[in-house]
């Protein structure tokens, strides 16, 4: 089975606090790849997934997850020897905070001798994120490993900032950074992340600076602003789509599975962007990382009110 799109990284399961109770956890699902891969797979995508899970309850949960989601799992590693990765998720008027239980998750032990090349080189897309190569050293070395290896077979790489400085320090972020946007077609950076990264402060130096090392396709994530898509040809800001968010947890991984997914049927940077921010807007008003995420006729139908390019 051909796999339009092949993500790398580190899935988690989610305890998110209940806003009727907080001493109250709903679990659910997150890990940034694996939240993409299912939001490709809702627009339509066929997707699949490289990682390790735990022999645990907590790895059944997520294999009989993405099973749901028509996420190929084929490549999904179950490692006897590590836990699966957790995380919590508690709201209060200053939004949204995280505490992670993931050093030496399964993910984390991840190496390049488990790669699946064969599927790599026939993927059309292959998606990594900052936090796939932050876990440690070895699901490091395999992520950029498989960048190369899809660059080399014809693959588009793209990648999603998502900077966790609890993970590794600034200096090595910006370091395997670097490296990793040379092996980058299509970017999708968060501003605060990529602010940070290269303590640059303007759109089109941000823009400029990526293209420079080489990406293709810019699609910068400016949150209730929308988005900034660039080329080396054109640029231009693409609008929000007004929602009364809840929970903004996952909206940027839900934006990037869902443009790389039109991107694969074809569609312009632009247009992909519009679909993107409306996917994304959607998730955010729901609770959790992945039950609010869209599937593609409710895009579909808030596309027809109309989102513009505002330059």
């Amino acid at each position: 089975m051909s796999i339009d799109i092949l993500a790398y990284g580190e899935p988690l399961i989610e305890f998110n606090q209940q806003p009727d109770d907080p001493s109250r956890y709903l679990q659910g699902f997150g890990g940034d790849t694996s939240n993409f891969c299912i939001a490709a797979a809702r627009q339509g995508a066929t997707t699949g997934y490289i990682t390790a899970v735990g022999a645990d309850s907590f790895g059944e949960r997520l294999l009989a997850l993405w099973t749901r989601e028509r996420v190929d799992t084929r490549h999904v590693v179950v490692n006897a020897s590590a836990p699966t990765g957790v995380y919590f998720v508690s709201h209060d008027n200053h939004g949204h905070r995280f505490d992670y239980l993931r050093e030496r998750s399964a993910a984390s032990r991840y190496h390049h001798e488990q790669l699946p090349l064969a599927t790599i080189a026939q993927a059309r897309f292959l998606h990594l994120s900052g936090i796939s190569l932050a876990i440690s050293t070895s699901a490091c070395d395999a992520g950029l490993a498989a960048m190369e290896h899809a660059r080399k077979a014809g693959a588009k790489v793209s990648l999603d900032t998502n900077l966790r400085l609890r993970l590794w320090s600034l200096a090595r972020a910006r370091g395997i950074m670097r490296e990793a946007f040379s092996l980058t077609d299509i970017c999708l950076p968060s501003w605060d992340d990529i602010t940070i990264l290269t303590g640059l402060d303007d759109r089109d130096a941000i823009v400029d600076y990526l293209l420079g090392c080489g990406v293709e396709l810019v699609a910068l994530k400016l949150g209730e602003e929308g988005s900034y898509i660039a080329t080396q040809e054109s640029r231009a800001l693409v609008a929000p789509f007004p929602v009364r968010p809840v929970d903004a947890t996952g909206a940027g991984d839900c934006f990037g599975g869902s443009f790389i997914a039109r991107l694969a049927a074809d569609a312009d940077p632009f247009d992909a962007a519009r679909y993107a921010n409306i996917a994304a807007a959607l998730s955010t008003t729901g609770y959790g990382a992945v039950a609010p995420i869209p599937h593609a006729e409710t895009v579909r139908a808030r596309l027809e009110q109309g989102v513009t390019v505002i330059a």
